[in-house]
């Protein structure tokens, strides 16, 4: 029997006491599915709370980067979380001394994940992060181990919870977004920073991470088009209805010949697609290779519960002796890729509010057409305080002629609100 695999947590929030309440209850499941024990040496916090589960047992450590340097800790559990401070601290100084380290930090990995891949691999050690993207779902592993011999064309998918719950209940119980978003705080959904979540980073540093992956290439964070969901009107939510449609805040990602595209914004969905069907604070995640075509990965995306499964899923693979690149290759080989605005044509959908006056709608379609883009259908509402509610459904388009288009409108002098406009992806 090999001797036992030593874990150091850092961070005792709901993930954190969810791994160590794993470990407890599962021990003697764990070592046989390992061949080893999987034993808890150290554990550190802000603070010696109640976190209703014993930890007596285990050294304290104040100080993060003290933990992540013990001599009794193999590997590094990091899950305190933010891009920068403490956890990007120790989680060196563990690769330095040393340790294997996973962790459920996103924010980190899509801001120094090169760094820190390369840093690994210098000192020969291994950095997990299955928790990081998608709570229970095992994408990370889908795709540097079971479609490891495909070419990725495409990645999408709606990652984070709080944002559909939102939208979810604005459809089902007909309510604003600021209602839906009161509603999701006070249910403890939403981050201390709830711009991380309806903004659509959280999301966007998770899709950062899986284009790294799927297309061999260096994180790059700052190349997301990135929108929340803010600007989602109940209006927009019952046109899409009526339309076929559900509003998703949807993260896709894929290379083109100008570079990587990658963008987390509102867009619709056919409401009979899988993601079109996915409710409340689910997560679901579309891979497309050349090889299997399709696959369609939907579960939890946070919890104590999921979250702290990925978490041991890591250290399992590390107890059992599975070495893998961070990304899925060698951090050396990934390449460095310009962003690119846009990627293939789509339709697109456009609500605006234009000034009630003869001609007005003539103006927006030569506008339009001037900049290449289509009309397919187009709907005008009940007029409101002299004020005509339209919304237009373009033909296939590139982003690029459509923002020229949207550049445009605000000239024609017939506009009494700025336009949304949301991509339409058939899925």
């Amino acid at each position: 029997m090999s001797d036992p695999l030593r874990l150091g947590i850092a961070g005792l929030g709901t993930v954190g006491v969810g791994v160590v309440r794993i470990i407890r209850q599962k021990a003697a499941q764990l070592e046989a599915r390992t061949g080893r024990k999987i034993v808890i040496s150290a554990v550190s916090a802000r603070s010696k709370k109640d976190r209703g589960i014993p930890l007596d047992s285990y050294a304290w450590e104040d100080d993060p980067v003290k933990l992540a340097t013990r001599d009794d800790v193999d590997v590094f559990v990091e899950l305190m979380g933010g891009a920068d401070g403490p956890a990007k601290a120790a989680t060196e100084a563990a690769l330095k001394a040393g340790k294997d380290v996973v962790t459920a930090n996103k924010a980190m990995l899509a801001e120094h994940g090169q760094q820190l891949a390369l840093l690994a691999e210098s000192e020969d050690r291994v950095l997990r992060f299955e928790a990081a993207v998608a709570g229970g779902i095992p994408v990370i592993k889908a795709l540097t181990e079971g479609l490891a011999g495909n070419d990725i064309t495409r990645v999408m998918g709606v990652m984070n919870g709080s944002c559909n719950y939102i939208l979810t209940r604005m459809e089902n119980a007909n309510l604003t977004y600021e209602e839906a978003f009161a509603e999701a705080d006070g249910l403890g959904y939403l981050e201390a920073d709830p711009e991380l979540d309806v903004g659509g980073i959280d999301a966007a540093h998770k899709l950062a991470l899986l284009a790294a992956i799927s297309f061999g290439t260096q994180v790059k964070f700052d190349g997301v088009q990135l929108e929340g969901i803010g600007r989602v009107t109940i209006e927009d939510i019952h046109q899409a209805a009526d339309m076929g449609y559900k509003i998703k805040l949807l993260g896709t990602a894929q290379m083109t010949g100008r570079g990587l595209v990658q963008s987390m914004t509102p867009c619709l969905v056919p409401a009979t697609s899988p993601l079109g069907q996915l409710e409340g604070g689910t997560n679901m995640v579309v891979l497309e290779g050349d090889h299997v075509g399709q696959i369609v990965l939907r579960g939890a995306g946070a919890g104590e519960g999921p979250t702290a499964s990925a978490v041991l899923s890591d250290i399992i693979d590390i107890a059992r002796g599975l070495r893998l690149p961070t990304f899925g290759q060698p951090a050396s080989t990934l390449k460095t890729t310009p962003s690119a605005n846009s990627g293939s044509p789509a339709p697109f959908y456009l609500r605006m509010t234009l000034h009630d006056k003869p001609g007005a709608l003539a103006k927006v379609a030569t506008c339009l057409g001037d900049a290449g883009v289509s009309i397919h259908r187009m709907r005008q509402y009940d007029h409101l305080d002299d004020k005509a509610p339209v919304l237009i459904v373009t033909h296939m388009t590139s982003r690029d002629a459509l923002d020229e288009a949207l550049t445009k409108l605000p000239t024609t002098g017939v506009l009494a609100s700025d336009p949304v406009a949301l991509r339409i992806e058939e899925v």
